[in-house]
């Protein structure tokens, strides 16, 4: 069984869920930000990993 879960990425600026990605959690422990495209601010913002 794979180790990688599925994490929801949203906007740091208006908090909005704009991407899903996957994590091993057994090798990254910490929190991913990843600057990224948000549609509804219309510019690339930082984006972090956030709860199910």
């Amino acid at each position: 069984m794979s180790q990688n879960r599925l994490i929801k990425l949203a906007c740091g600026t208006c908090k909005r869920v704009n991407y899903w990605s996957a994590k091993n959690k057994k090798t990254i422990t910490e929190k991913i930000e990843l600057k990224k495209f948000c549609k509804w601010c219309r510019k690339q913002t930082l984006h972090k990993e956030t709860k199910k």
